[in-house]
């Protein structure tokens, strides 16, 4: 890590309120902010979270499903554990295709909500880079279309590039609303965005 990264790191408002209020990623503050404005996750929800590692989205959806719902984090790193019984985690790859039954084993029914905000190993090439992250917002879309109940939600990261508005019309496919969203959280200089499909229009059985 540069010194300059660590300086900036230690200014940014979202890094010291994590800090601050126990979450262990600012990421965090960008899953309650998008959800104070859709509502796409409520109390008692069936909530996975894709790519989960460090744990700071499984944070914030606990939150907001309460004691009722349940949340499972999957990431091909082991994801430390947590005080709550209704927070699990599961070591896995989103383009692992067996890993939709793995997820199927675990829920309680299926899920209302599926998110995702899992990243590829930055090259430095942008052309490269935006394909990986495309690629990985598919994999997930596949899960989530494969576990998710009729008129569930998906919460996806995706970075700006010329592949991003085939993927949206891929997402509306399966979607009646697709929506893009730039948290108040994200960085300025990031070329982050998140896609919300809103009511899933067909359900797999599980």
């Amino acid at each position: 890590m540069s010194k300059r990264w660590l300086q900036e790191r230690n200014r940014d408002y979202y890094w010291k309120l994590a800090k601050e209020e126990g979450y262990r990623s600012r990421a965090a503050y960008k899953l309650l902010q998008a959800n104070q404005s859709y509502h796409f996750i409520k109390p008692s929800d069936i909530v996975v979270d894709l790519g989960a590692a460090p744990g700071g989205w499984l944070q914030a959806a606990r939150k907001l499903i309460g004691d009722r719902g349940y949340v499972l984090g999957v990431d091909i790193l082991p994801i430390g554990s947590f005080p709550s019984p209704n927070v699990e985690t599961l070591v896995g790859d989103v383009a692992d295709p067996e890993i939709i039954d793995e997820i199927r084993e675990k829920l309680p029914r299926p899920a209302d909500t599926v998110l995702c905000d899992v990243s590829p190993s930055v090259s430095g090439v942008w052309e490269v880079d935006h394909s990986r992250q495309i690629d990985l917002a598919r994999s997930s879309l596949k899960i989530a279309t494969s576990i998710l109940r009729l008129n569930g939600a998906f919460f996806t990261k995706v970075f700006q590039g010329d592949l991003l508005d085939a993927f949206v019309n891929e997402m509306k496919q399966y979607f009646h609303q697709v929506r893009i969203i730039r948290p108040k959280a994200t960085k300025t200089k990031s070329a982050e965005l998140y896609l919300l499909g809103l009511g899933l229009k067909v359900a797999k059985a599980v």
